[in-house]
């Protein structure tokens, strides 16, 4: 169990945030639980979850974030990117502002994040976390906008581990589909319903856990479902298998554009 942190967490008023905020809440630690909704949130013990509503998209929301952290927690030892949220759609519209708003949260937003983290921690050690997605490994159909900016914050912690500092451990999660509010979030403004996920489909609680276990071993890298894992190795020697699977999403992407 981790106890004893003083930790800032984003995206926690629900899914996967909610069920890793629950885990951190039952030690003794101190959370600042960031998120533009703080309905869930503001349920748990004042004296060790502190709610802020806040817009992680950003440079303003970030830096108040740390501003907080610094005067309701007294510091900050575990920085948790977790806030993200998906589009489920046909690339078949011009708009530049839908693209970089994705992006500025699920990109600019724990990038410019860590750099504030290894700004603040001056040499001292410290753990910086982020969700990455399983689909920055693999694109989907109907996810082009947020499987690239999965993609991208893929590439950046690869990178950066070439050169990180030692005193600051980082721990990625590669959650594949998640029983969550996700899939609603993803089709936000339409008049559209997901009615077959992607396969496979994992309860939060089961991620939460995983990651947790992760931040508390330290570990570089936290992929709660092996199938996933067995998925990548299967379609690389097999590429054949991969192309029918993705056939099979690109079905679902049909049915669901279908929808009047």
């Amino acid at each position: 169990m981790i106890t004893g942190k003083k930790i800032v967490l984003t995206g926690a008023n629900s899914g996967i945030g909610l069920e890793v905020l629950k885990l951190l809440a039952a030690g003794d630690n101190k959370i600042l639980a960031v998120d533009l909704n703080t309905d869930n949130i503001e349920k748990f013990d004042r004296n060790k979850v502190v709610p802020m509503t806040c817009d992680v998209s950003t440079q303003d929301g970030v830096d108040a974030i740390f501003a907080a952290a610094e005067e309701r927690l007294g510091g900050i030892d575990i920085f948790y990117a977790n806030a993200g949220f998906p589009y489920y759609e046909t690339m078949d519209y011009v708009d530049w502002t839908r693209t970089a708003r994705i992006f500025e949260t699920n990109v600019f937003s724990p990038i410019y994040s860590y750099q504030k983290f290894r700004a603040y921690l001056g040499g001292r050690e410290g753990q910086f976390a982020m969700t990455v997605s399983a689909i920055g490994k693999m694109g989907m159909p109907g996810y082009a906008l947020y499987s690239s900016s999965k993609f991208a914050v893929q590439g950046f912690q690869q990178a950066l581990r070439l050169e990180m500092p030692a005193n600051i451990k980082m721990t990625c999660l590669y959650p594949v589909a998640t029983d969550t509010n996700f899939f609603k979030a993803a089709v936000k403004g339409q008049d559209k319903v997901i009615r077959q996920k992607p396969f496979p489909v994992q309860k939060p609680t089961h991620v939460a856990k995983a990651m947790v276990k992760g931040l508390e071993k330290k570990k570089k890298y936290v992929n709660p479902c092996k199938l996933f894992s067995f998925a990548l190795v299967l379609f690389a020697v097999f590429p054949f298998v991969r192309t029918i699977y993705w056939k099979l999403e690109k079905k679902k992407l049909d049915n669901f554009e279908a929808q009047k």
